[in-house]
């Protein structure tokens, strides 16, 4: 019974180690996405480039970060997160140290852009994978701290990146703060290692829920879970929720402008930057706030609350556009009703197709961001050019904020249900078709 009870301590304790350092490890991560701002002005002047065409690196980024994720998470899962998590800092610390000497924007794609893009990949996926297998009784929570890491992590290099830039130049400043995240990254990596074997049993039968729908039992490997209409149907509801999310972000400046709140004041302070402000808070608190939630009441009923939520506040704030104080309120509500996904999605898949191989089955499922980014970017711009008008934009993602939260109660519940009570028989009488027979 002592050794038990000593092997359960141990495993609670190496848990939240692990939750500690992924935590470290994606907020070392979260600058090259996050502060990417700060450096346009300069980089174009320096490189004599459009805006435009410095734009394109941030589009490399994320695709890069996105789409190679499959590949990135077979990786993690074949080498151990250990080697492949300190390959990624060093790969966003080169990004950052080599863009440092580019003289062109081929230079910056292919430094700051695809470099970056690929190492800040690697740890996402690594970190996201390794949560889901340490905390299956708090996938959702656990998730959603180390996706607030990666959306909070920037606030501590926002100021002091901005005030080294003013003093120092944006070459020194990538050259110093690239190090600094590189070694942090690099650090927080070398604590990270996945759940033993007689970890996970014992995790597994501690953490048993009482929930039918939680676990399948059963860990599917890419090519089985690809050809599962339940993870299509994920794939489009996460593509859906990352262009509405992804649109404002990416275009609230353009929208604030026309509709007249972008230089407004609210408390004092101009409208854009505060709302962004509440926007990055609201984006980290979300995560973990629904993550949890999700493992008390099920991820789809979440899904359907949280989505819901983000299209009630995009059609308040489409209807209120004329109103500085509302655009900047309304903000934080949209937000916060649209980063849980990063907390939601990796968990229930995870709790369908079982822990195995969580890490590169994640990385197909991640690729909906790099789809929604361009749905939400670029076509979305178009479409805007095309009417004269954010009216479309807005009603198209807000239509798709209520379809997927539609989707999650209706569709993907009893689906699911279905699929795992399906799974679990299979299971079951593969372990049966095992056992000797006696006469």
């Amino acid at each position: 019974m002592n050794q038990l009870n000593t092997s359960t301590a141990s495993d609670s304790r190496a848990r939240w180690w692990q939750l500690f350092f992924g935590i470290v490890a994606m907020m070392a991560i979260s600058s090259p996405q996050y502060v990417w701002a700060l450096f346009t002005t300069e980089l174009t002047a320096s490189l004599g480039a459009t805006l435009t065409e410095v734009q394109i690196t941030f589009a490399i980024l994320i695709v890069a970060q996105t789409f190679l994720s499959p590949f990135q998470g077979y990786l993690v899962d074949k080498f151990g997160p250990r080697m492949l998590l300190s390959a990624g800092a060093i790969l966003t610390a080169l990004s950052w140290i080599l863009a440092s000497t580019v003289s062109s924007v081929w230079g910056l794609y292919l430094t700051y852009g695809l470099l970056g893009g690929v190492g800040t990949g690697i740890i996402y996926v690594g970190v996201v994978g390794l949560m889901v297998q340490w905390f299956p009784d708090k996938r959702g929570f656990a998730v959603g701290m180390v996706a607030a890491g990666y959306g909070f992590g920037a606030i501590l290099t926002t100021f002091a990146i901005s005030s080294h830039i003013k003093s120092a130049g944006v070459s020194n400043t990538l050259m110093l703060f690239g190090l600094i995240i590189g070694i942090v990254g690099f650090l927080a990596a070398q604590g990270m290692r996945r759940p033993k074997p007689e970890e996970i049993a014992e995790l597994s039968i501690r953490h048993q829920a009482s929930n039918p729908n939680r676990d399948t039992g059963h860990g599917y490997e890419p090519a089985q879970m690809l050809k599962k209409p339940v993870f299509w149907l994920m794939f489009i509801m996460m593509t859906m929720m990352s262009t509405s999310g992804l649109m404002v972000i990416s275009q609230m400046g353009a929208f604030a402008k026309d509709f007249g709140v972008h230089d407004a004041m609210v408390f004092g302070m101009a409208a854009l930057p505060l709302a962004l402000t509440i926007d990055r808070f609201a984006n980290g608190l979300t995560r973990p706030f629904f993550g949890w939630v999700s493992d008390r009441i099920g991820r789809e009923n979440t899904m359907f609350i949280a989505f819901g939520m983000e299209g009630v506040a995009m059609t308040l704030w489409l209807m209120t556009t004329d109103n500085p104080v509302l655009f900047v309120l309304l903000s934080g509500v949209v937000f916060f009703g649209w980063g849980e996904i990063f907390s939601l999605f990796p968990s229930i898949l995870t709790d369908t197709f079982g822990t195995k191989h969580a890490t590169t089955n994640y990385g197909f499922l991640y690729m909906a961001q790099g789809v929604g980014s361009v749905l939400g970017g670029p076509l979305a711009a178009m479409m805007h050019e095309a009417t004269g008008s954010w009216t479309p934009v807005f009603a198209t993602v807000i239509c798709m904020d209520f379809f997927t939260a539609f989707l999650a109660i209706v569709i993907l519940k009893p689906m699911r249900r279905k699929f795992l009570a399906q799974t679990k028989q299979q299971v079951l009488d593969s372990e049966n078709s095992a056992l000797p027979a006696y006469k």
